[in-house]
């Protein structure tokens, strides 16, 4: 029976690019659905940019655009990414869509229909320069745990306290440094206490394969409460205040859903999108009840898939997910957490820029996923060796051995009949088609890669046994010569079939050279026979292990000669225009406790908002001497979380080489009548 499969992956924010986090999520859900496909099943395979909320309207702001250009800009920076790596997504939208701001309306006027919208005043901290509240993460402060200072306001990146942001000390927002005040707002929520969402979702969370176990085990502690009656499901905070870019809430002027409302709704709306182009009916594909709708989703984001989701589409009269697959992350080495300052950030596009085949990261990463929500963890060594073994050495490796002899004693052409022995081996590796189909369904990626990898090996050892060299060289071989290389051919077209949803490119590389159609899987069910094949080149290069150098290498430090420094490495003028320079106020200095050498700057860019910068300049300057100041700051260099906070940027300064016997640290001043915000050209 044909299966019907509408297939997402998680909506990545458009405030920045992909990461490798996401390329593994999306390869993930793109093996799945190349499988399906192979199997003859229908399927719709779609994903957008989660376009709305806060941080990007001030993203926006700071770079002088409108949000849906900066989204723009981003989303067109997104199908390098996915062609590189052979994602097949049939549509890509945003949570921005006519589509999308239809359906959340539509969506929040059937909860409300249903006595599932509340409305309620809260207090939340203002910007009273900026005229706007306050999300958690502009607001910072001193931690009221353990009195660390320039903390977010809803957690404390000290000692992992969590809190709310009004219990903060000293509060400021990030925006302005202005003194937060309390406000009051009506906020609307969405009732997920009530108790027929708990009783709907205590239900559909345990129905069989549609979670997976770890993931039912956490959601009991979230219905579960204590003695006291306090924790189980809470109501949902579901709305935001204007400025807000987002999707207005409909009879509610100046309130605006909350990004986490619209963005699952992003799902349907880019199917709806999806299927505005090619003529089909979307209401009635949902309709359907033989319809599967499943979701690819990272660890981090399994409250709003297994709890709102599936509550907002049931009591808004809508199908409910069969199926939500949740993953872990991609750690490096064993378990670290992968940094680009510290040389062990894997990036995408640098991947590919060193002309590193894609798919071997596919099928590394598939060779290490499975159904369970486990992180991945990628080690250079066992890359290059898993690669080098399996691909080229096992499977590549068959083809290699025989191809020649078929073109060059017999045109290319296969024999009717391998006789007995390779009847034998080839049976084999078909009666395995049905395992690997099961391991394919359940996304036991890694399980069916080591199947595959083991018919491989018998097929070498058929190779080894028979050794075509040397049957090329006896008189009155030829047929067996013919036999044996047509059995390898057959059995490499097998193994590409198993292989083709982990490497779709190299098997229509396949496909191309043994002159046959898009293989599916019943392909594995018949035999070429008398079939002619055409000319074999070299269908997959071996790792270099210095290209994984290469791709971790971590900034080169300067050199240093007696009396001064070497200038640094050559660049060209684009290599230049990366770094941000901007003129910069020192609005406030002040020092650092428990430290000798920092100083805590409060930096006004130009940009709406101030800055925390921490300067290893207290040898040189006292506070006094630096505030008013304008100096130059690197704008665009990644926070970096220190012992006493986090800070946004860097002072430049200059020092001599030999700092002991040339004492002194220089601070820049740009001249007078430059202007905060200014860029160094």
């Amino acid at each position: 029976m044909t299966r019907k499969l509408f297939v997402t992956t998680a909506l990545p924010y458009a405030n920045a690019n992909f990461h490798i986090g996401h390329i593994m999520e999306y390869t993930q859900a793109d093996i799945w659905v190349r499988f399906q496909r192979m199997m003859g099943h229908e399927v719709h395979f779609v994903c957008a940019d989660d376009a709305h909320g806060a941080p990007i309207m001030i993203s926006a702001e700071k770079a002088g655009k409108t949000p849906q250009d900066f989204v723009a800009g981003i989303a067109a920076g997104r199908r390098q990414y996915l062609d590189g790596f052979h994602i097949s997504f049939d549509n890509w939208s945003s949570t921005d869509s006519p589509e999308n701001h239809a359906l959340s309306k539509e969506i929040y006027k059937s909860l409300r229909a249903n006595e599932l919208i509340s409305v309620k005043t809260i207090e939340q901290f203002f910007d009273p320069q900026k005229s706007m509240f306050l999300p958690d993460r502009f607001i910072k402060g001193e931690c009221p745990k353990c009195g660390a200072k320039d903390q977010y306001g809803d957690s404390c990146e000290v000692c992992g306290a969590v809190y709310t942001p009004t219990e903060l000390k000293n509060p400021f927002s990030v925006l302005t440094g202005a003194t937060p005040v309390m406000k009051s707002s009506e906020h609307y929520f969405f009732r997920l206490s009530d108790p027929r969402c708990v009783e709907f979702l205590e239900q559909w969370t345990q129905t069989p394969g549609r979670l997976q176990s770890e993931v039912l085990n956490k959601i009991k502690e979230w219905f579960t409460k204590d003695e006291d009656g306090n924790g189980g499901l809470g109501d949902w905070d579901i709305s935001r205040d204007a400025p807000y870019f987002g999707i207005e809430i409909p009879d509610a002027p100046g309130k605006y859903f909350y990004v986490w409302l619209d963005a699952p709704i992003g799902y349907l709306a880019s199917l709806k999108n999806y299927f505005g182009k090619i003529g089909r009916d979307f209401d009635a594909f949902l309709a359907d009840e033989s319809t599967e709708q499943v979701h690819f989703i990272g660890k981090d984001i399994t409250y709003f898939h297994t709890l709102f989701w599936p509550a907002m589409l049931h009591f808004s009269g809508r199908k409910t997910p069969n199926h939500v697959f949740v993953h872990g992350f991609l750690t490096i080495n064993g378990g670290e957490k992968m940094s680009k300052s510290r040389g062990t950030g894997l990036d995408p596009l640098k991947y590919l820029s060193l002309g590193m085949n894609a798919e071997w990261l596919r099928y590394y990463l598939a060779a290490k996923l499975n159904s369970k929500v486990e992180d991945v963890d990628f080690n250079p060594d066992d890359f290059v060796a898993r690669v080098n073994s399996d691909l080229v050495g096992k499977y590549i490796n068959i083809a290699s051995r025989a191809a020649g002899f078929l073109a060059k004693r017999f045109g290319g052409q296969l024999s009717a009949d391998v006789g007995v022995e390779g009847k034998v081996l080839l049976d084999g590796l078909r009666a395995h088609k049905g395992q690997i189909v099961e391991l394919y369904e359940t996304r036991e990626f890694g399980k069916a890669l080591r199947e595959i990898m083991l018919l491989a090996d018998r097929v070498n050892e058929y190779v080894d046994q028979n050794k075509p060299w040397e049957l090329a060289r006896q008189e009155g071989k030829d047929q067996v010569l013919q036999d044996v290389c047509t059995v390898c051919i057959e059995a490499f077209r097998l193994l590409s079939i198993y292989l083709k949803p982990v490497l779709p490119a190299l098997v229509a590389q396949v496909e191309n050279f043994l002159q046959v159609a898009p293989m599916r899987f019943d392909d594995a069910d018949r035999a070429l026979g008398a079939h002619r094949i055409g000319v074999y080149e070299h269908l997959m290069q071996r790792v270099d292990p210095k290209l994984l150098e290469a791709l971790f290498e971590p900034p080169a430090p300067p050199k240093v000669i007696p009396g001064g420094e070497d200038l640094a490495p050559e660049i060209k003028i684009d290599d230049f225009s990366k770094v941000d320079l901007r003129v910069a106020k020192i609005v406030k200095a002040e020092l650092v406790e428990g430290s000798d050498k920092l100083l805590r700057l409060t930096l006004d860019a130009g940009e709406g908002r101030l800055r925390n910068v921490f300067s290893g300049i207290r040898s040189a300057y006292s506070p006094e001497q630096l505030e008013g100041k304008l100096t130059v700051m690197v704008a665009n260099l990644a926070p970096r979380k220190m012992k006493f906070g986090v800070s946004e940027g860097m002072v430049l300064a200059a020092s001599h080489a030999d700092e002991k016997a040339h004492p002194g640290i220089f601070v820049l001043e740009p001249f007078p009548g430059a202007q905060p915000g200014m860029r160094i050209r």
